[in-house]
């Protein structure tokens, strides 16, 4: 998995044109999900395909999708049978993610958000246990998953335990400190969105301001760069190739410890 993954909710019909560039500016993860409510996966395999004609191929690149449950889909949109049972919600949504994205497996495959019950997760877990044993995802993972209760009981009744959690890093939540602490001790990377859109405050601080002088880089790279150094992978969904460039220019200095629990003190 790449220490940066781009993104690709709410792009639209923009969406094979911003792969392409994010891909060509140097990004080897890509993150989709078969939830036509809020992406186009299709377009994602369309950029896929124009990236393979150009030299790139699929091998070279981290592609992860998500089943999204029924509660998290458009009506109008359903990719898979609404009314069959969830195991078969799962399989087909995965065969129209191979469809969108023209490939046989995806390097990871996300559960969008946990189901009601314990019972029914562990349903929609099965199924993805079976597409992983069947080769068809090299890891399983969950999304907008904040309760570190759900996620302990998860990873202790999977056969293939959870390799991600993927979830929004805001205030509201805390950023997550126990879960995060958690997957720590079990080996689970974690996965921010909304990284840069709900920390304006992180990033206006003096703090960051301060540091970013001092390696001469912009306020959002040292806060990529603290998340990094903390092993944590954010996606980053912008549209500017600008931004794409300087978002992957991060790995060429690093954070003091120091720095790193200035950094750590605005996460409050």
């Amino acid at each position: 998995m790449p220490w940066l993954i781009y993104g690709t909710a709410w792009k639209k019909e923009r969406t094979a044109d911003l792969v392409v560039k994010a891909i060509q500016a140097g990004f080897r993860g890509i993150d989709t999900a078969c939830q036509p409510k809020h992406y186009d996966e299709s377009l994602v395999g369309a950029a896929l395909r124009r990236l393979k004609d150009s030299g790139v191929e699929r091998e070279t690149l981290f592609v992860q999708t998500k089943f999204t449950p029924l509660s998290g889909q458009d009506p109008r949109q359903v990719p898979y049978d609404k009314n069959a049972p969830l195991e078969s919600q799962v399989a087909q949504s995965f065969e129209a993610s191979k469809k969108n994205l023209h490939t046989q497996y995806d390097d990871s495959l996300v559960l969008h958000s946990p189901v009601s019950h314990h019972v029914l997760l562990m349903k929609v877990w099965s199924a993805m246990e079976a597409i992983q044993k069947a080769g068809g995802a090299r890891q399983l993972g969950i999304s907008n998953c904040y309760n570190t209760g759900i996620m302990r009981q998860l990873y202790a009744d999977a056969n293939v335990k959870p390799a991600v959690v993927q979830n929004r890093f805001y205030q509201e939540t805390g950023y997550d400190a126990d879960l995060r602490n958690w997957c720590s001790n079990h080996g689970v990377l974690y996965q921010s969105f909304w990284t840069l859109t709900a920390n304006p405050h992180i990033l206006g601080s003096n703090t960051v301001r301060t540091i970013s002088q001092k390696y001469k880089k912009t306020e959002a790279q040292i806060f990529f760069r603290y998340l990094n150094q903390s092993c944590i992978v954010p996606l980053t969904g912008t549209c500017s190739e600008q931004h794409m460039r300087e978002d992957l220019n991060v790995f060429d200095f690093e954070l003091s410890s120091d720095e790193l629990k200035k950094v750590k003190s605005l996460l409050t």
